[in-house]
């Protein structure tokens, strides 16, 4: 008896082992999980979505051109040379020197300057209001995955459920407690629901590369898992009160406006581009001594200066100005449309969450325990021989169309609720 227990004690000993070795690993593995949270998520898309990044180029580029507009005309410096090509008749020769700059009147300059702000302060809401429809757009697919995920555990709950039963019904059958139809009738329910649970996996990895995509991921990495469930809470809103906010906070109406603002620029700058500019110049000139015997003359210098006054005979077309002030007052009514066009998305936001709202309602008033109870009830008269398989595989199908009508009101009632914020520009959805 000594014996055989000193000869199981080494392998006692190993088998503890090899399960602290396995328990570390496992607890190795579960900390090295890589799990995305939503926050992180939208950190990501904010810091490294590549459309979102070449947008923010639109701002330098306004910047840019905000500088520009603050140049001063190139003054102009010219020289001649002149010289008789007849050397023998001793002519002599002359340089002739001029510095022109042309100084411009009318307030030009002030204009180019005021516009190119303006135009900088609508890329800027413009970008503003690209990153509201991309937060919202991440958003939602972030919902997706989500979504994805709780039908791929439904698949995979019914497809185990069922796989039991066709095991079960295996051992009933040699048993001879049921037909041999019986039997293949629950294996080949559980070879399709193997099917749509590939399916659902698919449909999840779709799912996660485009969360990758729109985090600017260039090798497609997938998180291992994703935080939060799509989870249901009413939140109740005064819609007089969402279609102020929207005019205060939308992005694009802010554009709209600063729109009007580069309209109304602009046609001050066609107004400052009718006005005269002058050019002034101030030059010198030398000329050499002149031996001709004819007509002898001594060296000797000059200086000049001059005026030049252009003849705007041009500012009889008014095409340039008739075309900028048609153009600002065709923003004045466009910044109207962006009004109403607000106003009644939003209304229609508020109406299709509320309508969402109450199909998830309608789910809880007992919709998933009802489904439930009536399957594992005809499952249980099954195994006790009091009903048939087909009812047993209606009952099963029914209670995973209702877990997954469920999850996609939950999806529609939360995308609702995005798109009731991105309609009114205002954020607060949190799903950590």
């Amino acid at each position: 008896m000594t014996n055989k227990i000193n000869f199981l004690r080494p392998l006692l000993l190993g088998v503890l082992c090899l399960m602290a070795v396995a328990a570390l690993a496992q607890e190795t593995y579960a900390q090295e999980k890589r799990i995305l949270t939503f926050s992180e998520y939208l950190e990501n898309v904010k810091n490294s979505n590549v459309s979102y990044l070449a947008e923010k180029y639109n701002v330098d580029i306004a910047d840019a051109a905000v500088k520009a507009s603050k140049v001063f005309p190139d003054p102009e410096l010219s020289v001649s040379y002149a010289n008789n090509q007849n050397w023998d008749l001793q002519m002599g020769y002359g340089v002739d020197a001029e510095l022109s700059y042309t100084l411009e009147l009318g307030g030009k300059r002030k204009a180019r300057m005021r516009l190119a702000q303006s135009e900088k302060e609508m890329t800027e809401a413009l970008l503003e209001d690209y990153f509201r429809n991309l937060r919202a757009d991440a958003t939602i697919a972030y919902l997706e995955v989500l979504k994805q995920k709780a039908l791929l555990e439904i698949q995979r709950s019914s497809y185990h459920q069922m796989t039991r039963l066709a095991q079960a019904d295996s051992i009933r059958f040699r048993l001879g407690d049921i037909t041999e139809v019986d039997a293949l009738q629950s294996k080949l329910e559980a070879s399709t629901m193997l099917n749509h649970l590939y399916e659902s996996e698919g449909e999840l990895h779709d799912a996660l590369i485009q969360l990758a995509l729109l985090q600017g991921s260039p090798s497609m990495e997938l998180p291992d898992s994703i935080g939060g469930d799509l989870a249901y809470y009413q939140r109740y809103f005064d819609l007089s009160t969402l279609v102020t906010e929207a005019q205060n906070n939308r992005a694009d109406l802010q554009a709209a406006l600063k729109s009007n603002e580069v309209s109304q620029n602009n046609l001050r700058l066609a107004r400052a581009n009718r006005a005269i500019d002058l050019g002034i110049s101030i030059g010198g000139t030398y000329s050499s001594i002149v031996r001709n015997e004819i007509a002898p003359a001594p060296a000797f210098k000059g200086i000049m200066a001059g005026v030049s006054i252009p003849l705007k005979f041009s500012n009889t077309n008014k095409g340039e100005l008739s075309a900028a002030r048609f153009a600002a007052e065709q923003q004045v009514k466009q910044y109207e449309a962006v009004q109403q066009q607000i106003s009644a998305e939003v209304v229609q936001a508020y109406h299709q969450y509320m309508t969402a709202c109450k199909q998830v309602e309608q789910f809880n008033t007992g919709l998933l325990q009802e489904a439930e109870t009536i399957f594992q009830k005809k499952r249980y008269s099954y195994e006790r021989g009091e009903t048939s398989i087909l009812e047993v595989l209606n009952a099963q199908r029914t209670h995973n169309e209702v877990q997954v009508s469920y999850n996609e009101t939950l999806f529609a009632c939360a995308a609702a609720l995005v798109e009731l914020e991105r309609a009114c520009g205002i954020w607060d959805i949190e799903m950590d």
